[in-house]
C-alpha cells in the first residue's frame, strides 16, 4: 500500500547506469507516490522524452554512453519546463557550474540523505510547475491578443496587418491613432505578441487614468523616503518592461515636466527613480497611442514636438467603424461566440431585423460600443439560438427614430398627409431591408404581424 502525498499526476524520469541506484531512488519516490519511469540506458530515456512527458529528470552525472550533461542539454531542448537534478559521487566545482549554467535545479552529491533529496525534488517539481503554468498563460495571452485576433476585412483593416507584419520584427518607436473604442490596445499587443519580444513583459499604463502626482513614481518607480508615504522601495512599470514593450495609453494626458522625462528615457535608454541619482539601463519598445490629435496639441505647446517626433516613428491610423461597415457582421459573430460560451448560451446569429439595425448604427463608441451590445444582448435574451430586434438597447433604436422628426411649416401641414407618406415609405424600407419578408419587417418596426399586415392593406402595399 502507498504511502505519502497525492503526487499521482507528477511524473519523474530516472537515469543512472547503476540499477542498484535506479532501484533506490524508485521505492523512494513510488513509496511518496509519484509515477516513476527508470532508465540505466541514456540513449533509451531520450527516446522515451519523444513520447512522455515527465515534470522532473534526476540523471547522474557520470555515465558510459552519454554524460549528465549531456542528457541535462538534451532534456532541456526537448522539453524547456522539465526541471532537471544532478547526482554524483565525483562532484567537482566545474561540473558544477556547468551543469547551473546548462540549467540544472540543483546538485546532489552521493551519498545522500533521504529527506534530503525528497525536499529538493518539491521544490524543483514545483518550480516546473510554475514553469508550465506561466507557459500556459503566456500562451494564453498570445491567442487571445495575438495577430489573430484583430477582426476585419476591410481595406483599411488589412492595411493595418500590412503595417504590424512590417514592423513586429523591429523595435522601433510607434504612435497608434485612433478614436476611443477603436482597439488600440489590442493592437499594440498584436504587434508584442507577433515580435521576437514575445516572451517578455508586455506593461500598458493608461495615462489619463493616474493622478498626474503619482504618475511619476508609477512610471519610474521610487526610492524609500522619496516622497511622504514612500515607506518602502518600488519598482516602476519601466523597470518593470524592460526587454519588452512599454504601451503608454492616452499619452497626451502626460504633464510638460514629466514628457521630458520620459524623452529622455526614449533617447538614452536609462532613467532614475524617484529619489534616486542611480541611473537604470532599461531595453525595451514604447508604443503610444492617442485618441487625440497631437499635430494640434504640438501646435498649441500641450505636448513637446520632439516627443511627438520620437514616438511616430512608424505612425498607425485606427479607422472607426463607422468607416468599415464591411467588418461588422464579422465582429457580430466574433463576440456573440465569445459571450454565449462565456454565459453558457446556445445562441446562433442575430436575427435580420437586429441585423440590419445593428448594420445601420454609427457606433460612436467604435468596436467597444459593439462588443458591450453584443454582450448585453446574450445577457438579456430570453429566447433560443438567435437575438432578436427586441433585445437591442432602446438608444441604438432610438437614434433611428429622431431621424424621422420635422420642423413645422409657418404655413402649416396636412398631418394625415405627412404621417401616410412617412409610415408607407418606412414599411417600404422595411421590406426592402427584409427582402419582401414580412415577419421581420415588422419586427424591424416593432410591430406583430397582425398590425403590420393592417397597414399594409390600409396603403395598398404588397
Amino acid at each position: 500500500m502507498k504511502t505519502g502525498p497525492d503526487n499521482n499526476s507528477l511524473h519523474i524520469m530516472v537515469v543512472d547506469d547503476e540499477q542498484s541506484m535506479c532501484e533506490f531512488l524508485e521505492i523512494i519516490l513510488v513509496r511518496n507516490n509519484y509515477q516513476v519511469s527508470c532508465f540505466t540506458d541514456a540513449f533509451a530515456a531520450v527516446s522515451s522524452l519523444e513520447n512522455t512527458s515527465y515534470d522532473l529528470v534526476i540523471t547522474d552525472l557520470n555515465m558510459p554512453d552519454m554524460s549528465g550533461l549531456e542528457m541535462l542539454r538534451t532534456v532541456k531542448k526537448k522539453s524547456p519546463t522539465t526541471e532537471t537534478i544532478m547526482i554524483t559521487a565525483f562532484a567537482s566545482t566545474t561540473s558544477v557550474i556547468e551543469a547551473m549554467k546548462s540549467g540544472a535545479f540543483d546538485y546532489i552529491n552521493k551519498p545522500f540523505k533521504v529527506d534530503e533529496i525528497l525536499l529538493t525534488i518539491e521544490k524543483a517539481l514545483k518550480n516546473s510547475q510554475l514553469q508550465r503554468e506561466n507557459l500556459r498563460l503566456h500562451q494564453e495571452l498570445e491567442k487571445r491578443f495575438g495577430f489573430d485576433n484583430l477582426i476585419g476585412k476591410s481595406p483599411a483593416m488589412k492595411a493595418i496587418y500590412e503595417i504590424i507584419k512590417q514592423v513586429a520584427p523591429t523595435k522601433t518607436n510607434i504612435l497608434i491613432c485612433g478614436e476611443s473604442g477603436t482597439g488600440k490596445e489590442l493592437v499594440a499587443r498584436a504587434i508584442h505578441f507577433s515580435s521576437p519580444n514575445r516572451e517578455q513583459p508586455f506593461i500598458a499604463v493608461n495615462c489619463a487614468a493616474i493622478p498626474e502626482h503619482l504618475l511619476e513614481s508609477e512610471l519610474f518607480g521610487h526610492t524609500k523616503g522619496a516622497f511622504t508615504g514612500a515607506v518602502n522601495h518600488a519598482k516602476g512599470y519601466l523597470e518593470a518592461a524592460d526587454g519588452g514593450t512599454m504601451f503608454l495609453d492616452e499619452i497626451s494626458e502626460i504633464p510638460p515636466a514629466l514628457q521630458v522625462k520620459i524623452l529622455r528615457v526614449i533617447q538614452e535608454k536609462s532613467f532614475q527613480k524617484v529619489g534616486s541619482p542611480k541611473e537604470i539601463s532599461i531595453n525595451l519598445q514604447f508604443i503610444a497611442a492617442t485618441n487625440r490629435d497631437l499635430e494640434t496639441a504640438v501646435e498649441s505647446g500641450a505636448f513637446r514636438q520632439d516627443l511627438f517626433y520620437r514616438l511616430n516613428v512608424i505612425r498607425i491610423d485606427l479607422p472607426p467603424l463607422r468607416q468599415r461597415q464591411e467588418d461588422i457582421p464579422l465582429l457580430l459573430r466574433h463576440f456573440l461566440h465569445k459571450y454565449a460560451r462565456e454565459y453558457k448560451k446556445d445562441f446562433e446569429n442575430f436575427d435580420q431585423a437586429a441585423t440590419q439595425a445593428l448594420m445601420d448604427y454609427d457606433y460612436p463608441g467604435n468596436v467597444r460600443e459593439l462588443e458591450n451590445i453584443v454582450e448585453r444582448c446574450v445577457v438579456l435574451e430570453a429566447g433560443e439560438k438567435t437575438i432578436s430586434v427586441k433585445t437591442l438597447p432602446p438608444s441604438l433604436l432610438q437614434k433611428s427614430v429622431n431621424t424621422l422628426t420635422t420642423n413645422l411649416p409657418d404655413e402649416g401641414l396636412d398631418l394625415e398627409e405627412v404621417v401616410t407618406n412617412l409610415e408607407t415609405d418606412l414599411i417600404r424600407q422595411a421590406l426592402n431591408k427584409c427582402r419582401g419578408n414580412k415577419t421581420n419587417a415588422a419586427k424591424l418596426l416593432g410591430l406583430s404581424f397582425r398590425s403590420f399586415r393592417y397597414r399594409l392593406d390600409k396603403y395598398g402595399l404588397k
